[in-house]
């Protein structure tokens, strides 16, 4: 049988042309007040995930 997508991490993680999974960075969402300007501006950012072991599994989730 074929494997369905996960859902949940399709909505969190996207795939980069070159195959990389990049991902949205946590701590955004509330108690943003004792947070500094500058380090809620650098959660704004994506990042890739770097753990190759991670990334496998993230593709498998997603592709399907």
């Amino acid at each position: 049988m074929k494997m369905k997508t996960h859902k949940g991490a399709a909505k969190r993680f996207k795939l980069t042309a070159s195959g990389k999974v990049k991902r949205n960075k946590a701590n955004k969402s509330h108690i943003l007040t004792k947070k500094s300007s500058k380090r809620k501006r650098n959660l704004r950012k994506s990042s890739l995930i770097k753990t190759t072991g991670d990334i496998k599994r993230m593709k498998r989730l997603i592709q399907a």
